[in-house]
């Protein structure tokens, strides 16, 4: 069926304008027969041939030129076919007339700024009705739509922006409330949210770009909050916490390196999150984001929009109580830019920590904050002493205000238990880092740590018994303290306390930047990222050396570089050159957090110790929100 036909096709351009405008004011006196004529041709979307397009162009075209007598109710069904059209079935002289249209209707009355906004906003993704667009947006012909399209949708926002002054305001509530939700398919959504990022990087950026970052943090936690993590956690709910551990390859004593770091991750994606759609949507975004916070780097705004996701941070992921990855956002945007960005968000996690009135908001705040020292390879060693002086002198303060002599009470004192073991956390990462540099006097520190630790508040008897049984290793190992620390030998590592503290139920917590699981995030985390194979692998030389009497220099050489230890693998290569994601990723996944479980395994007559990591450190009776 073609077009319809208008009575006087031959009309001219002035003509056709003239008798729009008529036709217009007719309706109102109820001679709808142009009208009607004018209303079919704005509503047909079948496919149109040459003169059928020329003629809907002319229309749009008379139609802007007569915007004036345009009334909201009289007129609602050409209004319905304007708004209802989308620029992606149309050809660039249709996009053109329609957008110019737009913009004669949003200048001429308050009362369809909405209605033109709201239909931009519906062109950031094609119509979900024609699912053939997703596919031929894989083809160059496909790329090149898409690009006439957008580019002109925010063209046409921002010469709105310029006819109506507070239209942007307006924009970032529509472009909220028509955010795809968490279920639409995942070619849909990133393409919504790559939109959303273009409004903040551009010229309506400073009215609207942080509506824009923050809307996208929320649905990045509300994909992450969907995501099943108990069967991550375990596979069994019986079991102890300390043997839930991920994948455990080390068990076969023929295994490899190479074998145990690529069939673990692998194995562990493949897993969980293979085929799952909420995982691969969230995978999706944050490469997005992350790909948007390197673009802000390098044009030298990066700190402004940070301060935004501190923001977000602050209100959405800090309260989250199932964030998983998304707070990878923040880890990476501090990875952008250490000086700045990554002291600003150690600053904030402190102060919270501290002065915050909100208990479970310190402990989370704590929980970040050592997660962040102990995995963040850019923070300098300096910086993590002075996070670490002030988590300390809270505590130590706080001991020193409460009897001795009391009882243990884990619920009454659980900011100070999670303080005292985020401390343990970071040291089991950076006791070696610190001892190492001379420039740092860490006496005092330790000092008020056995302090601390020897108070009748018990804090080795509550926190999770996996880091204060590596913590106590390490600071034996090194001697970090004034006297053999008795308080420790009568005290078991597991009691009652450390049961209870957080409920046995709480398997879903854990420190907040373990090792991420999402396979496309991975390449911008892992190279800004401590694995705990690369710090342990500096224990176990000392491990070795106890044993054997002796050690091979090249096997225990450490590097100190950017505040980071960078172990040799005994191959003259560091962690950080070559094939760095095989090396990284040892042990990582299966034990990624802190601690041991006694494996034992004998080679060559002898017995050798691993010192196995938990696969996800929470709290054993820690704090309900660590």
């Amino acid at each position: 069926m073609g077009a319809p036909e208008m009575d006087e096709p031959s009309f001219s351009g002035s003509e056709l304008d003239y008798h729009v405008k008529n036709a217009l004011k007719a309706v109102i006196q109820g001679d709808c027969d142009f009208y009607n004529q004018l209303v079919a041709v704005i509503h047909h979307k079948e496919r149109l041939v040459a003169e059928e397009v020329a003629l809907l162009v002319t229309c749009l075209k008379a139609v802007a030129g007569a915007v004036s007598c345009i009334h909201i109710i009289h007129h609602r069904s050409l209004l319905a076919g304007i708004f209802g059209m989308s620029l992606w079935d149309y050809g660039t002289d249709v996009m053109d007339a329609l957008v110019e249209l737009l913009i004669s209707l949003a200048s001429s009355s308050g009362e369809f700024v909405d209605l033109c906004l709201e239909t931009l906003v519906i062109n950031f993704i094609p119509p979900s009705s024609a699912p053939y667009f997703m596919e031929l947006l894989k083809q160059p012909r496909g790329l090149s739509k898409k690009n006439q399209v957008l580019d002109r949708v925010h063209a046409t926002l921002g010469d709105i922006r310029n006819v109506v002054p507070l239209s942007p305001l307006r924009l970032e509530k529509i472009v909220r409330d028509r955010m795809p939700n968490i279920y639409t398919k995942e070619p849909f959504i990133v393409m919504y949210v790559e939109n959303m990022l273009r409004l903040e990087s551009g010229s309506m950026g400073e009215l609207v770009g942080s509506t824009m970052l923050v809307s996208i943090v929320d649905r990045l936690i509300e994909l992450d909050v969907e995501l099943a993590w108990d069967e991550i956690l375990q596979d069994d709910f019986h079991k102890g916490i300390f043997d839930m551990e991920l994948e455990d390859l080390e068990g076969h004593v023929d295994y490899t390196e190479q074998d145990c770091n690529e069939h673990t991750r692998d194995a562990l994606i493949q897993r969980f999150f293979s085929g799952n759609l909420v995982a691969e949507k969230l995978d999706s975004l944050m490469v997005l984001t992350f790909e948007h916070l390197k673009s802000c780097s390098e044009s030298g705004r990066l700190v402004q929009v940070f301060e935004t996701l501190l923001q977000s941070f602050q209100k959405t992921i800090l309260t989250a109580y199932k964030s998983k990855f998304a707070q990878f956002i923040v880890f990476y945007g501090c990875s952008l830019d250490p000086e700045n960005c990554g002291k600003m968000f150690g600053s904030l996690l402190v102060n919270i920590f501290v002065s915050s009135l909100n208990p479970e908001w310190r402990m989370s705040a704590v929980a970040y904050l050592a997660s962040y020292l102990a995995r963040s390879k850019f923070v300098s060693i300096p910086f993590v002493a002075t996070m670490l002086d002030s988590m300390v002198n809270w505590c130590f303060l706080y001991s020193k205000n409460q009897k001795q002599g009391g009882d243990i009470n884990p619920k009454a004192h659980k900011v100070f238990y999670a303080g005292c073991q985020a401390t343990m956390y970071v040291l089991c990462f950076r006791m070696r880092q610190m001892l190492a540099l001379p420039q740092l006097n860490s006496q005092l520190l330790f000092m008020r740590i056995e302090d601390i630790l020897g108070h009748s508040l018990k804090p080795l008897q509550v926190c999770l018994p996996s880091i204060v049984d590596e913590f106590m290793r390490l600071a034996k190992a090194n001697h970090v303290f004034s006297t053999p620390p008795s308080f420790s030998n009568d005290c078991p590592l597991e009691s009652e306390h450390s049961r209870a503290f957080g409920g046995t139920e709480r398997l879903d917590m854990f420190f907040p930047f373990d090792p991420c699981l999402l396979r496309k995030c991975d390449r911008f985390i892992r190279p800004n990222y401590v694995y705990w194979s690369m710090v342990r692998s500096t224990y176990d030389d000392d491990d070795d050396e106890e044993e054997e009497g002796s050690s091979d220099e090249d096997d225990a050489e450490v590097n100190i570089e950017n505040g980071m230890s960078i172990p040799h693998d005994g191959s003259g290569r560091s962690y950080d050159e070559g094939n760095f994601d095989v090396d990284e990723f040892n042990y990582s996944l299966d034990k990624m957090s802190i601690t041991p479980r006694d494996s034992s395994h004998k080679f060559g007559g002898r017995i050798q110790r691993h010192m196995q990591m938990p696969s996800r450190i929470r709290p054993s009776m820690s704090p309900e929100s660590l």
